[in-house]
Order: C-alpha cells, then structure tokens, then sequence
C-alpha cells in the first residue's frame, strides 16, 4: 500500500471519528452555539470530502493487485460520509427534536408496521441481490487476478525461450566461423600437398 494513501486515510479515519462525535453534540445545542458547531461540522465534511478525493486519485495510481482493495475502502468511506452528511441535514433541521419524536411514534403505529415490514422485505431482496453482485464482482477479481499471473508466467517463459534462441544462435554463429576457419586451413593444407607430390 502506498505511504501517501495510508496518510491521508490516517487523516481521514480521525476527522470521521470527531465528526460523529461532533454530530451528536450539536444535536444537543440551540441557537447560535448550534450553529457554529454545524459550521465547524460543515468544515470538516469538507476535508473529509478533499481526503477521501486525494485517496481516490492516489489508488487510482497503483498497480490493479492493490487498487482493487483501496478502492472498496473508499466505498466504504464514501459511503460513511454520506451518513454523516444525512445526520448533519437532520440535526440541523428547525425542529430536529420534535421531527425525532415524531418519528419514533409513528413507527409504533399499525399501519407503519405493515409497511415497514413490506419495507424490510424489499430490503431483504435489495440486500441478498447486492450480496450476489459482490459475489460475482469477488469471482470476476479472482480470475482476472488468475489470468494476469499466468500472463505474466507465459511472458516469462516466453523470455526464458528468446534467450535460449539467442544463445543457440550465437554457439551456431561461433561454429560458423570455426567451419570456416577449417576450411581455409584445409584448403592450404590441400595446396601444400599439390606442391610436395
């Protein structure tokens, strides 16, 4: 992994983990101490955001091996990031006590249930499908990964096969010349014989 994207994923974890803490301060406070506390929340979203774009442009630099993994890191963190943003959004909302009051009594009423549970189901089915997905993407990665190592090994043999073609070629080469060699010896030999007969 690179050092680059470990640090700013260092940067990133710790900026997240005030957010959350923050998040649930502000929905605590009123008025102008609200406020800024949100507008400090609003600066830090901000950062997070930069972090989690440099992360992006730092893994998309790296080899296909370790990419893969950085960048369902940065899912992980995009998505974390989107959740603190909804909390912010409800948090900051006018009555954001009363809006959470609300809500949690009409989740006891009968006609929420159903569809909550209609809600579920659909989730469930949502959730099993995405799982599949992740499956096929996890296989697809496996054999790409597969594919490019036995890439790599024919290379190499492929390699290894040129350097013995090379080889052979210059020890024919070097046989060549000694052949010729001979020859030439040969023949002055021949003509020393033609003059002592």
């Amino acid at each position: 992994m690179s050092d680059v994207f470990e640090g700013y994923e260092r940067q990133y974890r710790e900026i997240s983990a005030a957010l959350s803490r923050k998040c649930a301060a502000a929905s605590a406070l009123d008025g102008e101490k609200k406020q800024q506390k949100l507008s400090e929340i609003q600066a830090h979203v901000q950062e997070s955001g930069s972090l989690i774009r440099k992360m992006d442009s730092e893994a998309q630099s790296l080899p296909p091996t370790v990419r893969a993994g950085l960048l369902s890191k940065l899912r992980q963190y995009k998505s974390d990031l989107n959740n603190i943003k909804s909390e912010i959004k409800r948090v900051s909302a006018p009555n954001a006590q009363q809006a959470t009051r609300e809500e949690l009594l009409d989740s006891g009423m009968p006609d929420s249930l159903g569809a909550s549970s209609d809600q579920r189901g659909r989730l469930m089915m949502t959730s099993e499908r995405l799982n599949q997905s992740s499956d096929r993407i996890r296989e697809s990665q496996i054999t790409a990964l597969d594919t490019e190592e036995i890439g790599v090994s024919i290379l190499q043999n492929l390699h290894n096969q040129r350097e013995t073609l090379m080889h052979a070629h210059k020890t024919l080469h070097g046989v060549d010349d000694s052949i010729g060699k001979s020859n030439k010896i040969l023949a002055s030999m021949s003509k020393w014989n033609k003059w002592f007969v």
